[in-house]
């Protein structure tokens, strides 16, 4: 939510489209310089502190990011600062926090849980813009970072709630590099783990800054102003919406792997046909298909690692699903703020879809040489 109301303020103070590749990359190459140290905090560390102390930081940074706005004095390189904190906060919070579920449910619901848990996160990273898409085409900028800010006190109550059964440190002191390296390690000797987090590392890249370059489509290319970029961001959220409950309603993660494939290919083709459609109504229809498919991939990618990783490695694999879903973002963004300064933006988003499109077709073909590696850890310890 705020991630979209702060590129439209810079999008709104500059009318630049490359500084808005450049406002996603503040935002986020933090996660990827930190993220690798984030997912050993989690696994040394207790999952639970350390969520509650991001989650505030994180209170704190919305809610002073409100007062600059709501003052009136904000400037565009204080905007770039609020956005590389918040990155570096993102960092330390995402793997903790994908990780956490763990902790919080009896061996035999983790299944299920790992997959709601996916399908909940990957669905608020659309579903989140859509609804600030609407916020700030309703009262602003400024408001938007308040509710964002408020928000987070039901999220610290609800985590100070909690009361479940304490696990020993997962990871014993010694050397940081080595236990960042057993991480790296096993992602890169086990081939369904190393080719899933290739995968969505592309598709950040090439394909998820079509959400950077929004404002664009919404304020020039459409001509819907904010409330049109409301309304597009909107019916991408719905499509995550229903992605997320398809995928959460499955029993079993076998057969996942053919998921994110097919999410990954229908991704790529649905931004195409975006990237070429001047109808402000087809371009919101197509838009559902891109949120389904995207959270599909996304939230299957997730499930997956996190069923092929051993629980004393779970914070340290999360943590390189982030880098690649979410740390990989920053130079796509500014990748594509580049090009669609260079060739336009409708060209940059369709150029980017064929990429993601092909990419899926690839891991389908790699699937059947695959399954000989596969191991379930998360169904072994819920036995």
């Amino acid at each position: 939510m705020q991630s979209v109301a702060l590129s439209w303020l810079i999008y709104r103070l500059t009318g630049s489209a490359l500084l808005l590749g450049m406002a996603g990359f503040a935002d986020k190459v933090p996660v990827f310089a930190l993220v690798l140290a984030g997912g050993l905090v989690a696994d040394r560390f207790d999952r639970h502190r350390v969520v509650i102390v991001t989650q505030s930081l994180m209170m704190i940074q919305a809610l002073a990011l409100s007062v600059l706005v709501l003052s009136g004095r904000a400037q565009v390189w204080q905007l770039f600062v609020f956005a590389v904190a918040g990155g570096v906060i993102n960092a330390f919070d995402l793997p903790a926090r994908q990780s956490f579920i763990a902790s919080m449910v009896a061996p035999e619901d983790l299944s299920n849980a790992l997959a709601l848990n996916s399908s909940i996160f990957n669905a608020a990273r659309v579903v989140g813009p859509a609804v600030a898409g609407i916020v700030v085409a309703a009262i602003g900028e400024g408001l938007c970072f308040f509710i964002n800010g408020l928000s987070y006190l039901a999220v610290i109550t609800g985590l100070l709630m909690m009361r479940f059964e304490r696990h020993a440190t997962r990871v014993p002191p010694g050397s940081t590099r080595r236990h960042l390296t057993e991480g790296l390690r096993f992602a890169a000797g086990n081939p369904p783990v190393r080719n899933l987090l290739l995968l969505i590392g592309l598709v950040s890249v090439f394909g998820m800054p079509y959400i950077v370059l929004m404002p664009v489509f919404a304020g020039e290319i459409l001509g819907g102003g904010a409330k049109g970029l409301g309304t597009l961001m909107g019916c991408t959220g719905v499509g995550a919406f229903l992605g997320a409950v398809t995928l959460a309603r499955r029993e079993t993660v076998r057969g996942l792997g053919r998921v994110v494939a097919a999410g990954a290919i229908g991704f790529g083709l649905s931004l195409v046909l975006f990237s070429m459609s001047r109808s402000f109504a087809l371009s919101a229809g197509v838009l559902v298909l891109v949120g389904f498919s995207m959270i599909t991939q996304a939230a299957a990618t997730n499930l997956l690692l996190q069923s092929f990783s051993p629980d004393a490695l779970r914070g340290r694999i999360m943590s390189l699903y982030t880098l690649m879903f979410i740390g990989m973002a920053p130079f796509g963004s500014l990748l594509a703020g580049w090009l669609a300064h260079a060739v336009g933006t409708p060209a940059t988003v369709g150029i980017g879809g064929l990429f993601c499109a092909a990419c899926g077709v690839v891991f389908a073909l790699l699937i059947p040489g695959m399954r000989r590696f596969v191991r379930y850890p998360l169904a072994e310890t819920a036995r």
